[in-house]
């Protein structure tokens, strides 16, 4: 079974940067997508449909901005289109495919870059998503929470540790949630295999920052720990240039 999650910052955008040619090439049996900024009317589903893939959706209330969705070859025995808070869901974060032995969801989590508002607003959905996660988990043993989650865990996951240890994503109280939410129970999967220093799932677009690998690794497949033995191979995709983000992959028994 091979995954493989996408923050394609705006899924129009991606298209016309070729990311249906790059989909037709990986071929994962779920994609679980972020920040997509469509209605799902705004895209081509037979395109996609045509390579195999049911699509699942769950768009913001606002045009062009967030937005999750699932394309899965397996159809699901079940789909959860949010997590049942108002202030998160009219926003597009969170969506959930069931499967016979295990289940798998796309999140988007918010940034507090843009202020202080923002961070609070951040802050607050890590302390509900904590809670969802716990029971995610209780229902569905062996799970798969993939995604963007706008935080980087530890210093070896961000490129410039000391001048970024302010910032929105690093913050010591996002990485101390990061370790408990862990802790509670998940594998974050690319360190599951990969111990090494200097792999991201971001750059900003500033000053060449992808070329010379000044990244974020704030994307992530949390693994339930009961699959820990069902687990065969993590990677980051950093070849896939459609958006800020590169993908991420998961390969399971």
């Amino acid at each position: 079974m091979k995954i493989i999650s996408y923050n394609v910052n705006g899924i129009r955008a991606a298209l016309r940067k070729g990311f249906g040619d790059w989909l037709k090439a990986a071929n994962p049996d779920i994609l679980c997508l972020q920040e997509v900024k469509a209605f799902e009317s705004q895209i081509d589903k037979m395109y996609f449909e045509e390579m195999g893939y049911q699509l699942y959706w769950f768009a913001a209330q606002k045009a062009g901005y967030s937005g999750v969705a699932i394309f899965s070859k397996i159809k699901p025995k079940n789909i959860q289109v949010g997590c049942g808070i108002p202030a998160y869901d009219q926003e597009g974060r969170f969506i959930l495919a069931e499967y016979d032995d295990f289940a798998v969801a796309s999140v988007y989590m918010p940034s507090g870059s843009s202020g202080d508002e923002r961070q609070a607003f951040k802050m607050t959905w890590l302390e509900d998503f904590y809670e969802i996660s716990r029971q995610l988990k209780d229902k569905y043993p062996h799970i798969v929470i993939s995604g963007d989650y706008n935080i980087c865990h530890k210093p070896i996951d961000i490129h410039n540790p000391v001048s970024n240890k302010k910032s929105s994503g690093f913050l010591p109280e996002e990485r101390a949630w990061l370790s408990e939410f862990i802790d509670q129970g998940y594998i974050d999967t690319f360190r599951h295999f990969n111990p090494e220093p200097h792999h991201y799932t971001w750059w900003t677009y500033w000053q060449n920052a992808r070329d010379r690998n000044l990244g974020w690794r704030i994307d992530y497949h949390m693994a339930s720990k009961p699959m820990k033995d069902r687990l065969k191979k993590a990677a980051i995709l950093t070849d896939a240039v459609h958006s800020d983000h590169c993908p991420i992959l998961l390969e399971f028994s």
